[in-house]
C-alpha cells in the first residue's frame, strides 16, 4: 500500500477518535483522498432519534463538498472492532454519486496493522442507481 493511503487509513483511523456514538458506541472514521491531494474527514454522529444519525463516510463527503470539493480518489473508513466494516447502503450510493471509481480501503481498529478489505465504490453498489439526467448509465433489463 502507497505512503498515502497509509497515511489516508491513519486519517480515518484519528477521525474514528471524534465519534459521537454515545448510543451504540460503535465508532467510525473516513478519510477522503480528494483530486487536489487534501484529505477531508469525517465521523460518525449519532442522535437520540436514531434515524437522523449521521455516518462517517457521508459526514466526510458533505464536509467535502461544502469546502468546494468534489472529485475523489480514494476513501479509507476505519471502525470500531477487529474486522473491517463496509459502509451502509446509503454510504454506498452517496460515494458512488461522487466517486464511481474511488478505492476503498475499510479496516478496524488496528488499522494498517489489522485486516484490510480493498475495492472499489463501483464494486460495492453493483447496479447502483446513477445519473440518469443525460440518458447514461440507465439499467438494462
Amino acid at each position: 500500500m502507497s505512503e498515502t493511503y497509509v497515511l489516508l487509513v491513519g486519517a480515518a483511523c484519528e477521525a474514528r477518535q471524534q465519534s459521537y456514538s454515545p448510543y451504540s458506541g460503535f465508532r467510525v472514521g473516513a478519510a477522503l483522498l480528494c483530486a487536489d491531494g487534501r484529505v477531508v474527514t469525517g465521523t460518525n454522529v449519532e442522535n437520540a432519534s436514531l434515524g437522523l444519525s449521521l455516518c462517517a463516510e457521508r459526514a466526510a463527503v458533505v464536509r467535502a463538498v461544502a469546502e468546494g470539493r468534489r472529485e475523489f480518489k480514494a476513501v479509507a473508513i476505519c471502525a470500531d472492532g477487529d474486522r473491517p466494516t463496509p459502509p451502509c447502503g446509503a454510504c454506498r450510493q452517496v460515494l458512488l454519486e461522487f466517486a464511481p471509481d474511488a478505492e476503498v480501503i475499510i479496516v478496524g481498529a488496528l488499522g494498517c496493522d489489522g485486516e484490510m478489505i480493498r475495492t472499489t465504490v463501483r464494486d460495492l453498489v453493483p447496479h447502483g442507481f446513477t445519473d440518469f439526467r443525460d440518458g447514461t448509465d440507465r439499467p438494462t433489463t
